[in-house]
């Protein structure tokens, strides 16, 4: 097979060669036999085209890879910074203000979430071992968080000022208008039991009494954002939206007496 075609290879160049000769000699058959003779090379020339394309398509698909692969490196990276960034003042406001607090407090983090929607409850990573007990308060750098309702010896629940359940004594910074707050099932705050003739308007802060020992006076809790009748027409109640962002603790206070 191989003695075959180099027979036939050599039978190609002998006869290329000839025309080649024979076009020497005849003018007219020149132009034909070149342009047959370039045929050969026209394909080489195609083929290396498309070999070179495949190789440097190969290339930047290699590039391409490389360089989202360095990107989504260096995003995950810059997502860590930022969450340390996050965290650390986090960690200092929560500083601050236990420095800053009178009362004796003691910080933890948030380890979960309760799952329902019915209830609004958190859990912490610090429990009797640590010295909280239930019926203490719990804040953090913005506000008032909520009420420790639940002890283990190394994790507590909390429930949060929204939920339906928890009452707080609380006052009006401006007119010391008192009322109760409670939670609602939206996530807001309502403030009832106001006198009809209570001076409480929109953008008025709303802090804790101090009536029971479990949230010291002056704490804030939130601002009015509304203010509506009772269907009785004998009392009024206010919206309140809260100061702490309930969805998104991460870091509380546990006030100790």
């Amino acid at each position: 097979m191989f003695k075959l075609k180099k027979k036939n290879l050599i039978q190609a160049v002998l006869l290329i060669l000839a025309l080649f000769v024979l076009a020497s000699f005849v003018p007219v058959l020149k132009a034909p036999v070149i342009n047959i003779a370039k045929i050969p090379f026209y394909i080489l020339k195609s083929i290396q085209r498309e070999i070179g394309g495949m190789i440097f398509y190969h290339h930047n698909m290699v590039d391409s890879q490389r360089l989202r692969s360095e990107n989504n490196l260096l995003r995950f990276k810059l997502n860590e910074l930022n969450e340390i960034k996050s965290e650390n003042l986090r960690l200092n406001q929560a500083l601050s203000l236990k420095q800053n607090t009178p009362q004796k407090v003691i910080a933890s983090k948030v380890i979960a979430h309760s799952p329902d929607n019915w209830s609004s409850v958190i859990i912490i990573d610090k429990g009797e071992s640590s010295g909280i007990k239930k019926g203490q308060g719990v804040i953090n750098y913005l506000g008032l968080v909520g009420r420790i309702v639940e002890t283990a010896r190394s994790t507590a629940k909390v429930m949060l000022i929204s939920d339906p359940n928890l009452g707080v004594s609380a006052i009006n910074s401006r007119s010391r208008q008192e009322g109760l707050i409670n939670g609602t099932l939206g996530g807001s705050l309502i403030m009832k039991y106001l006198p009809r003739e209570s001076d409480i308007n929109i953008s008025d802060t709303i802090i804790t009494s101090g009536f029971t020992e479990s949230y010291p006076k002056g704490i804030l809790i939130g601002t009015v954002v509304d203010v509506g009748e009772e269907f009785s027409g004998l009392s009024r109640y206010a919206i309140v939206k809260p100061a702490a962002d309930l969805s998104s603790i991460e870091e509380v206070l546990v006030i100790i007496p």
